[in-house]
């Protein structure tokens, strides 16, 4: 894949009108083709394999069959397809779930639309997507979790002061803190920060956390 051509996304929610704003937001985008709707993972099924999509976009929570299962069977039958889940708030655990079954990234309810767009250009491109919204909880259950998608990546190195930036980070400082910790301006630790997010390619906090925990560049306890 690489470019982002014509990509194809399905959609599957039990709610219509989510799903018709959604579907509305994708096709003002010229890069997108939205490819079939469903309300549940059976329907979504005959969808995907009557359609072939790139990218599924798929609630956690569906009727007759839910979005782990779905996700379970779309990543055994249709590997190439990037799932992305859907979720609200306090379904941190069918998150976990979700990505365990095969899910390459997930995002939460109130995701804005340049965060979609963002979501289905990482997962298209084969990255994992963290909602930039996520709670430190839920960064360090994915991070926990048996879902990994760095195990055939080559290793970026990190010199003393990204690995300190880094663990402040997953400690929960905000830029303002670590720079009064490790005496630099914020303006050297918000550029820090993206050059750790470069050599990572995470997008966002939640990316890096979810990085270091599963690099062993951080441990949970570590003050």
């Amino acid at each position: 894949m690489g470019t982002h051509g014509n990509i194809k996304v399905a959609i599957a929610d039990d709610h219509e009108i989510f799903r018709d704003g959604l579907r509305m937001m994708l096709q003002k985008k010229s890069e997108f083709e939205v490819t079939g709707e469903a309300a549940d993972g059976k329907e979504l099924i005959e969808q995907v394999k009557k359609t072939l999509p790139d990218i599924v976009i798929s609630d956690v929570k569906m009727p007759r069959m839910d979005g782990v299962a779905t996700t379970r069977y779309l990543a055994e039958h249709f590997p190439s397809i990037g799932i992305i889940a859907l979720s609200m708030f306090d379904e941190e655990e069918l998150i976990i779930d979700m990505l365990e079954a095969g899910a390459r990234g997930y995002l939460l309810k109130n995701a804005d639309k340049h965060e979609i767009v963002d979501a289905i250009k990482a997962v298209f491109d084969k990255q994992p997507y963290y909602c930039r919204h996520t709670s430190h909880k839920l960064a360090q259950m994915v991070a926990k979790s048996k879902f990994n998608p760095y195990k055939q990546k080559s290793k970026p190195d990190f010199n003393d002061r990204e690995l300190k930036i880094i663990k402040h980070i997953c400690n929960g400082l905000t830029s303002k803190q670590i720079a009064d910790e490790i005496f630099l301006s914020v303006r050297t630790i918000e550029g820090l920060r993206l050059k750790i997010m470069e050599k990572m390619i995470v997008k966002n906090t939640a990316g890096i956390i979810i990085y270091a925990i599963k690099n062993h560049l951080f441990t949970p306890d570590e003050i």
